[in-house]
Protein backbone atom coordinates (compact mmCIF):
# COMPACT_ATOMS: atom_id res chain seq x y z
CA UNK A 1 0.00 0.00 0.00
CA UNK A 2 1.61 3.18 -1.10
CA UNK A 3 1.07 6.69 0.40
CA UNK A 4 -1.81 8.02 -1.89
CA UNK A 5 -3.79 4.75 -0.96
CA UNK A 6 -4.22 5.22 3.04
CA UNK A 7 -5.01 7.93 5.12
CA UNK A 8 -3.39 9.21 7.97
CA UNK A 9 -4.12 10.31 11.91
CA UNK A 10 -1.84 12.69 13.63
CA UNK A 11 -2.74 11.71 17.46
CA UNK A 12 -2.86 13.95 19.89
CA UNK A 13 -1.99 13.16 23.76
CA UNK A 14 -3.26 15.28 26.43
CA UNK A 15 -6.99 15.47 26.81
CA UNK A 16 -7.46 12.55 23.44
CA UNK A 17 -5.79 9.36 23.59
CA UNK A 18 -4.23 10.70 27.41
CA UNK A 19 -7.33 10.84 30.16
CA UNK A 20 -5.17 13.37 32.04
CA UNK A 21 -8.55 16.09 33.08
CA UNK A 22 -7.84 15.18 36.61
CA UNK A 23 -4.59 15.69 36.81
CA UNK A 24 -4.90 18.74 34.22
CA UNK A 25 -7.11 20.41 36.56
CA UNK A 26 -5.27 19.87 39.48
CA UNK A 27 -2.30 21.74 37.94
CA UNK A 28 -3.96 24.40 36.81
CA UNK A 29 -5.14 25.06 40.28
CA UNK A 30 -1.81 24.92 42.04
CA UNK A 31 -0.58 27.03 39.26
CA UNK A 32 -3.91 29.31 40.07
CA UNK A 33 -2.91 29.58 43.85
CA UNK A 34 0.46 30.89 43.67
CA UNK A 35 -1.38 34.29 42.23
CA UNK A 36 -4.04 33.66 44.94
CA UNK A 37 -6.80 33.21 42.64
CA UNK A 38 -9.48 30.67 43.46
CA UNK A 39 -10.01 27.01 42.00
CA UNK A 40 -12.15 26.38 39.02
CA UNK A 41 -14.27 23.43 37.77
CA UNK A 42 -13.20 21.20 34.80
CA UNK A 43 -16.39 23.02 33.30
CA UNK A 44 -15.04 26.29 33.55
CA UNK A 45 -11.51 25.42 32.05
CA UNK A 46 -13.39 23.83 29.47
CA UNK A 47 -15.14 27.25 28.75
CA UNK A 48 -12.39 29.15 29.15
CA UNK A 49 -8.86 27.46 28.45
CA UNK A 50 -7.32 28.87 24.74
CA UNK A 51 -4.05 28.55 23.04
CA UNK A 52 -1.72 30.26 23.85
CA UNK A 53 -2.09 29.20 27.19
CA UNK A 54 -1.13 33.07 28.74
CA UNK A 55 -4.47 34.67 27.02
CA UNK A 56 -6.16 31.89 29.42
CA UNK A 57 -4.25 33.20 32.55
CA UNK A 58 -5.51 36.51 31.01
CA UNK A 59 -9.04 35.75 30.98
CA UNK A 60 -9.24 34.71 34.68
CA UNK A 61 -6.78 37.63 35.87
CA UNK A 62 -7.96 40.31 33.52
CA UNK A 63 -4.99 40.64 32.27
CA UNK A 64 -1.27 39.20 30.78
CA UNK A 65 0.57 37.45 33.56
CA UNK A 66 3.78 38.93 34.27
CA UNK A 67 6.92 36.87 32.74
CA UNK A 68 7.94 36.10 36.81
CA UNK A 69 4.37 35.43 36.97
CA UNK A 70 4.09 32.85 33.76
CA UNK A 71 6.77 31.45 34.57
CA UNK A 72 5.93 30.60 38.67
CA UNK A 73 2.38 29.58 37.00
CA UNK A 74 4.28 26.91 34.49
CA UNK A 75 6.55 25.67 36.77
CA UNK A 76 4.07 24.85 39.45
CA UNK A 77 1.44 23.49 36.66
CA UNK A 78 4.44 20.76 35.64
CA UNK A 79 5.77 20.07 38.93
CA UNK A 80 1.85 19.33 39.78
CA UNK A 81 0.93 17.66 36.56
CA UNK A 82 4.23 15.36 36.95
CA UNK A 83 3.35 13.94 40.23
CA UNK A 84 -0.72 13.34 39.57
CA UNK A 85 -0.53 11.74 35.83
CA UNK A 86 0.52 8.78 37.11
CA UNK A 87 -3.42 8.30 38.34
CA UNK A 88 -4.44 8.53 35.00
CA UNK A 89 -4.45 6.31 31.79
CA UNK A 90 -5.71 6.14 27.85
CA UNK A 91 -8.78 7.14 27.11
CA UNK A 92 -11.56 4.03 27.11
CA UNK A 93 -11.37 1.86 23.72
CA UNK A 94 -8.21 4.02 22.79
CA UNK A 95 -6.06 1.20 22.19
CA UNK A 96 -8.30 -1.01 20.01
CA UNK A 97 -8.59 2.16 18.19
CA UNK A 98 -4.89 2.42 17.41
CA UNK A 99 -4.58 -1.18 16.63
CA UNK A 100 -7.49 -1.05 14.89
CA UNK A 101 -6.66 1.56 12.21
CA UNK A 102 -3.15 0.40 12.05
CA UNK A 103 -4.09 -3.61 11.10
CA UNK A 104 -6.46 -1.82 8.32
CA UNK A 105 -3.18 -0.67 6.80
CA UNK A 106 -3.68 2.96 7.08
CA UNK A 107 -0.67 4.74 9.26
CA UNK A 108 -0.79 6.96 12.58
CA UNK A 109 1.57 9.50 14.94
CA UNK A 110 1.70 11.23 17.70
CA UNK A 111 2.08 15.26 18.22
CA UNK A 112 1.71 16.47 21.88
CA UNK A 113 2.45 20.09 23.29
CA UNK A 114 3.61 17.87 25.81
CA UNK A 115 7.34 18.06 26.74
CA UNK A 116 9.16 15.07 24.39
CA UNK A 117 11.55 13.91 27.04
CA UNK A 118 8.57 13.57 29.44
CA UNK A 119 6.54 11.98 26.53
CA UNK A 120 7.88 8.98 24.93
CA UNK A 121 8.66 7.02 27.77
CA UNK A 122 4.62 7.99 29.04
CA UNK A 123 3.71 6.48 25.46
CA UNK A 124 6.35 3.53 25.62
CA UNK A 125 4.74 2.88 29.15
CA UNK A 126 1.62 2.06 27.94
CA UNK A 127 2.64 -0.09 25.38
CA UNK A 128 1.39 1.81 21.93
CA UNK A 129 4.30 3.14 20.95
CA UNK A 130 4.71 0.55 18.17
CA UNK A 131 1.18 1.37 16.68
CA UNK A 132 2.84 4.71 15.55
CA UNK A 133 5.28 5.83 13.01
CA UNK A 134 6.53 8.37 14.62
CA UNK A 135 6.42 10.42 18.29
CA UNK A 136 6.72 14.04 18.83
CA UNK A 137 6.55 15.89 21.99
CA UNK A 138 7.08 19.77 22.27
CA UNK A 139 10.52 21.25 22.30
CA UNK A 140 11.55 24.24 23.39
CA UNK A 141 9.23 26.83 25.61
CA UNK A 142 5.70 26.13 26.56
CA UNK A 143 2.35 27.85 26.04
CA UNK A 144 2.81 28.60 22.71
CA UNK A 145 0.55 26.52 19.55
CA UNK A 146 0.72 23.75 17.71
CA UNK A 147 0.97 25.03 14.24
CA UNK A 148 4.63 24.92 13.96
CA UNK A 149 5.04 21.93 15.61
CA UNK A 150 2.79 20.56 13.31
CA UNK A 151 4.32 21.36 10.14
CA UNK A 152 7.99 20.56 11.56
CA UNK A 153 6.15 16.52 12.42
CA UNK A 154 4.71 16.27 8.59
CA UNK A 155 7.95 17.46 7.23
CA UNK A 156 9.71 14.14 9.14
CA UNK A 157 7.41 12.81 7.62
CA UNK A 158 7.17 13.65 4.13
CA UNK A 159 7.54 10.99 1.56
CA UNK A 160 5.26 8.73 3.86
CA UNK A 161 2.49 10.74 4.75
CA UNK A 162 0.68 13.09 2.49
CA UNK A 163 -1.20 16.02 4.19
CA UNK A 164 -4.15 16.03 2.27
CA UNK A 165 -4.95 12.34 3.76
CA UNK A 166 -4.16 13.13 6.92
CA UNK A 167 -6.85 13.92 9.46
CA UNK A 168 -5.51 15.48 13.29
CA UNK A 169 -7.61 14.48 15.81
CA UNK A 170 -7.76 16.59 19.12
CA UNK A 171 -9.40 18.09 21.36
CA UNK A 172 -8.66 21.39 21.30
CA UNK A 173 -9.29 24.33 18.57
CA UNK A 174 -5.76 24.60 18.61
CA UNK A 175 -5.69 21.13 16.75
CA UNK A 176 -7.83 22.41 13.79
CA UNK A 177 -5.71 25.40 13.70
CA UNK A 178 -2.26 23.58 13.25
CA UNK A 179 -4.49 20.94 10.91
CA UNK A 180 -5.18 23.92 8.92
CA UNK A 181 -1.97 25.49 8.77
CA UNK A 182 -0.45 22.23 7.12
CA UNK A 183 -3.21 21.18 4.40
CA UNK A 184 -4.50 18.38 6.06
CA UNK A 185 -8.50 17.87 8.19
CA UNK A 186 -9.22 17.75 11.34
CA UNK A 187 -11.77 16.05 14.16
CA UNK A 188 -12.40 17.63 17.59
CA UNK A 189 -12.97 15.54 20.34
CA UNK A 190 -15.60 16.74 23.54
CA UNK A 191 -13.56 14.62 26.20
CA UNK A 192 -10.62 16.82 26.69
CA UNK A 193 -10.06 20.43 27.54
CA UNK A 194 -12.60 22.84 25.20
CA UNK A 195 -16.40 22.93 26.12
CA UNK A 196 -18.71 21.92 22.46
CA UNK A 197 -19.30 25.29 22.23
CA UNK A 198 -15.56 26.46 21.13
CA UNK A 199 -15.03 23.42 19.08
CA UNK A 200 -18.14 23.90 17.29
CA UNK A 201 -16.64 27.80 16.37
CA UNK A 202 -13.06 25.92 14.83
CA UNK A 203 -15.45 24.89 11.51
CA UNK A 204 -14.43 20.62 11.60
CA UNK A 205 -16.30 17.94 12.75
CA UNK A 206 -16.99 17.57 16.29
CA UNK A 207 -17.99 14.03 18.35
CA UNK A 208 -18.28 12.52 21.43
CA UNK A 209 -15.88 9.69 21.48
CA UNK A 210 -12.54 8.55 20.11
CA UNK A 211 -14.75 5.50 17.89
CA UNK A 212 -16.75 8.47 16.13
CA UNK A 213 -13.38 10.52 15.43
CA UNK A 214 -11.95 7.52 13.78
CA UNK A 215 -15.02 6.99 11.92
CA UNK A 216 -15.01 10.64 10.96
CA UNK A 217 -10.95 10.95 9.71
CA UNK A 218 -12.10 7.52 7.70
CA UNK A 219 -14.94 9.17 5.97
CA UNK A 220 -12.82 12.98 5.50
CA UNK A 221 -9.33 11.13 4.53
CA UNK A 222 -11.09 9.18 1.53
Amino acid sequence: MGMHDRAHIVWDWNGTLFHDNDAIIGATNAAFAELGLAPITLEQYRSLYCVPVPKFYERLLGRLPSDAEWELMDGVFHRYYAEHRVRCGLTEGAEELLAGWRSAGHSQSLLSMYGHEELVPLVRGFGIEAHFIRVDGRTGPSGGSKAEHMVRHLEALAGVVEPARTVVIGDAADDALAARHVGARAVLYTGGSHSRASLVDAGVPVVDTLAEAVAEARRVAA
